[in-house]
């Protein structure tokens, strides 16, 4: 039989002519978009859970959060692995995700706060069992490396959760902290008590002006990065992302921004924000030749949502509370930029 009338044949028979060529491999089902949940606000008596899914952190180190969050009229409920230690993380991996999995089913806890960042939440990610936790949501407190938590639950359970300071961030005595200090702790009271947030960022040279309104997205610049093609990547169309990172090189930063770019996370936004970027120093006589403005810049150029940069979010003490996957408000203008929740 020759080419042609075996291709004919095989046409006939109902088989795809594609089939043929590189025995391709159907692509994966996309996700249907999971409903927008927002977890219930807390009220005095409620009992916050405090666990170390990620690095280590001392019993002692957690003591001022758990004293200023027992002010606000919460009950804490502090985890075995706080004070665990296994080289780098809070615990083994089985002790850190049997934790958060307990806290995440036990409803008498009405939120979680992650002790602290660093690393280890990616390694228990799959491990854990949402079903619970998507019957009756709470609030998951954190950032940096807890950017898993917030991509992972914002992709496959459409659920708020909350992008803050953690334990290793109260001061040891708060009739001593910086004005900044206070404001930005007390934001994650004003947050699980549900009061409608509003935060203004200063006026950037290489702010791009607009409105936008959407779902607020983002975290750890690194780590959405990382998440990429994942179970936890996440999806930006249409909403308003906000980045940030610490000590990483500039040209770090570029690849990653370009990651960003070529995997689509900026090309139908409805807005950007850049928060902190601390960058490690250039070797001398190898220095990249740009700015984090620059780079951003560079990346956004042919679309035309706004961009804030200098947000108070990110490795610093001005680091404000954020509803991740809530509705927001963001206006960059001329004198600086104003960022509202919506509901």
């Amino acid at each position: 039989m020759d080419r042609k009338h075996f291709i004919s044949s095989l046409a006939t028979a109902g088989v795809a002519l594609s089939a043929l060529d590189g025995f391709a491999t159907p692509l994966p089902e996309k996700k249907s978009k999971p409903k927008f949940k927002i977890p219930p606000y807390l009220k005095a008596g409620d009992t916050v859970g405090i666990t170390s899914s990620a690095s280590y952190i001392s019993l002692a180190e957690v003591q001022p959060s758990v004293q200023l969050m027992e002010s606000w009229g919460f009950k804490i409920e502090t985890g075995n692995t706080v004070g665990k230690k296994d080289f780098t993380y809070g615990g083994t991996d089985d002790e850190r995700a049997a934790e958060l999995q307990q806290m995440l089913d036990n409803p008498n806890i009405k939120a979680i706060m992650c002790a602290r960042g660093g690393y280890g939440m990616v390694r228990i990610i799959d491990r854990i069992d949402f079903k619970q936790f998507t019957k009756q949501p709470k609030w998951i407190i954190g950032f940096s490396d807890i950017t898993v938590l917030h991509c992972h639950i914002n992709s496959n359970f459409g659920i708020a959760t909350l992008h803050s300071k953690m334990c290793n961030s109260f001061p040891d005595d708060w009739t001593k902290a910086e004005p900044i200090q206070v404001t930005t702790i007390e934001s994650i009271k004003h947050a699980l008590f549900g009061e409608k947030m509003n935060y203004t960022a200063a006026a950037s040279a290489s702010n791009r002006l607009g409105k936008a309104e959407g779902q607020l997205v983002g975290g750890n610049l690194s780590i959405i990065q990382n998440m990429a093609g994942t179970a936890s990547d996440i999806d930006t169309k249409g909403k308003i992302l906000f980045v940030e990172d610490v000590d990483e090189y500039l040209y770090n930063i570029d690849r990653m921004f370009w990651n960003l770019k070529r995997t689509g996370k900026l090309d139908k936004l409805a807005g950007l924000i850049i928060g902190g970027f601390k960058t490690k120093a250039d070797t001398v006589g190898e220095e990249f030749g740009k700015t984090i403005y620059e780079i951003v810049t560079e990346k956004v150029k042919e679309y035309d949502y706004p961009v804030c940069f200098d947000f108070p979010v990110g490795h610093q003490r001005a680091n404000f509370a954020l509803k991740c996957g809530v509705k927001h408000a963001l206006e960059v203008g001329a004198g600086g930029s104003t960022l509202k929740s919506i509901y």
